[in-house]
């Protein structure tokens, strides 16, 4: 099938644009179908939640903030016990544990942007200096920021 559509293309034949178009279109539908049927992440089905969703919308819009379970837990108006129970139900991790993660993923991508530093970046992910960023960066991505900004 392959070298008989590779031929078809190659010669210019009668009808060939009417052919790929048709071709695109069915990629097109296939690569839609498949994209729709992959399961989305467990934080994105948990923003509809009561309780995980207006927490999960605060540690996106402000990953860099102070954050503590205490203050996650006002955010949701519910008890720290109830939202790390419910936040690890949900989210399939407890929230300080996603809070890392999400912040080292927001560094992986300042620290590849031109004159980045890694103090300038730990401040912005919310670390007060740049060895206790450099320890949680390289625990989480296995590398150190410096050596990840290079690569």
């Amino acid at each position: 099938m392959r070298d008989y559509l590779e031929l078809q293309l190659a010669a210019g034949s009668l009808g060939r644009q009417v052919g790929l178009d048709r071709l695109l279109d069915w990629l097109l539908v296939c690569t839609m179908r498949d994209w729709f049927e992959q399961k989305s992440p467990p934080w994105y089905q948990a923003l509809g939640d009561d309780v995980v969703g207006p927490v999960l919308q605060a540690l996106h819009n402000s990953p860099g903030a102070p954050w503590t379970l205490n203050s996650l837990a006002g955010v949701a108006n519910v008890s720290r016990t109830t939202l790390a129970r419910r936040f690890t139900e949900l989210v399939g991790e407890p929230p300080l544990a996603y809070l890392t993660d999400l912040r080292m993923t927001h560094a992986a991508g300042l620290l590849t942007e031109p004159g980045a530093t890694v103090q300038s970046v730990a401040r912005q992910v919310g670390y007060a200096d740049a060895f206790s960023f450099s320890t949680a960066f390289k625990r989480n991505r296995g590398t150190s920021p410096s050596a990840y900004a290079t690569a």
